[in-house]
C-alpha cells in the first residue's frame, strides 16, 4: 500500500497483511468505473414510480432506489445478511425482518438478517441497500454486470467473517450515537460480508494540497457519492507489458454515483462542491481497519477474523 502523509490518521494503521491472492505482474489491471445513476436508465421502475439502479463490484452489489412514499421492497429467502445505508437525505423507513420491525428516520447503518425481509419507504427519498455478490439475482441486473462476467484475479474472493454475537437479527446503528471523533477515521461498521465507512459531511471543497493518494493490493474500493461533486484521481501502475499502460484519470462525478476503484490503482478523492459526503464500501471487510482499536463501531457484535 502506498504510504499516507504523516498527518493522515491512516498513517497509524498497522502493517497491511500480505495479499490474499498471488498475482503475476503481467496480469491486466481493471479500469476504474464511474457510474452516475441519474445519467443511466433505471434498472427497474415500480408501479408507484420508484426508480431503482443496480451497480456492483467484485463481491458487493449496491441497489439505489429513488423511492416513493408507501413503496415496499422485499427479499424472500435472502441467503446472507445485507445492509441499508441511511444518510441525511434518505427516506424514512420501516424495516421488517426475522419477526422484528423497526422504524428509522435518521442517519443509520441497518443490518438485515438472512431470510425474508421488507423495507417500506415512509417518505419520498433514497433507499440504499447493499448486498454481497451471493445475491446473484441482483448482481446479474447491475448496469455494469458485463465487467464481472468473470472474476477479477486481482481481487481477493469473499470469505465470510464470523457470525454476529447472539446470531443474525435486525440491527440498527444510529450514527448520532457515534459522532465523528478525533483519532478515528470516519464511522466504520462491519458485517460478516462487508465494511462501510460513513465519511463526514464536508461543508467546503477539499484542500487540493492535502490529498491522500494510496493503493490497495487486493481489494476494490467502492466510493458512493450521496451529496456533492468529486474528482477521483486515479493512476495505474506500470507492469512489464507497455501495451497495457494507461494514462492517469481525473474522473468527475456528481451525486448519486458509485465509483469502483480497482486494485492496485493509486487513488485519492477530492470533494469540489460546496457540500459533499462520501460513503466508502469494501467487501470483504478490511483487516487493517479492523485491527485499529476503536475504529469499528459495532465490533462488539461482529467479531474479527
Amino acid at each position: 500500500m502506498t504510504s499516507y502523509a504523516k498527518d493522515d490518521i491512516r498513517s497509524q494503521l498497522a502493517s497491511v497483511p500480505p495479499p490474499q491472492v498471488t498475482i503475476d505482474p503481467a496480469t491486466p489491471i481493471s479500469r476504474a468505473q464511474y457510474l452516475e445513476f441519474t445519467e443511466l436508465a433505471p434498472t427497474a421502475v415500480s408501479p408507484a414510480g420508484s426508480r431503482t439502479w443496480v451497480a456492483r463490484g467484485q463481491n458487493v452489489v449496491l441497489v439505489w432506489t429513488d423511492a416513493v412514499a408507501g413503496d415496499r421492497f422485499s427479499r424472500e429467502g435472502q441467503p446472507d445478511e445485507y445492509a441499508v445505508l441511511m444518510h441525511s437525505g434518505s427516506a424514512s423507513l420501516r424495516v421488517t425482518a426475522g419477526g422484528d420491525r423497526q422504524e428509522v428516520a435518521e442517519e443509520a447503518f441497518v443490518v438485515v438478517p438472512p431470510g425474508d425481509s421488507a423495507i417500506e419507504a415512509l417518505t419520498d427519498g433514497p433507499v440504499i441497500r447493499l448486498f454481497s455478490a451471493v445475491a446473484e439475482d441482483l448482481g446479474g441486473t447491475a448496469v455494469n454486470s458485463d465487467v464481472y462476467a468473470g472474476p477479477d484475479p486481482r481481487c481477493a474472493p469473499l470469505v465470510p467473517w464470523p457470525d454476529p454475537v447472539g446470531g443474525f437479527r435486525l440491527r440498527v446503528y444510529r450514527l448520532a450515537d457515534t459522532p465523528i471523533s478525533e483519532g478515528r477515521f470516519g464511522r466504520i461498521f462491519r458485517t460478516t460480508n462487508l465494511m462501510v465507512n460513513f465519511l463526514a459531511e464536508e461543508p467546503t471543497p477539499r484542500n487540493p494540497i492535502k490529498l491522500s493518494p494510496h493503493s490497495h493490493d487486493d481489494f476494490e474500493q467502492l466510493s458512493l457519492a450521496v451529496e456533492g461533486e468529486f474528482i477521483h484521481h486515479i493512476q495505474y501502475p506500470w507492469g512489464p507489458d507497455s501495451t497495457q499502460w494507461r494514462p492517469e484519470e481525473h474522473g468527475r462525478v456528481g451525486s448519486p454515483s458509485i465509483t469502483v476503484i480497482p486494485p492496485p490503482a493509486v487513488h485519492t478523492t477530492q470533494g469540489v462542491g460546496s457540500h459533499q459526503q462520501l460513503i466508502d464500501i469494501f467487501s470483504p471487510p478490511r483487516q487493517d481497519f479492523s485491527a485499529r482499536p476503536g475504529w469499528i463501531l459495532n465490533e462488539a457484535d461482529y467479531p474479527a477474523r
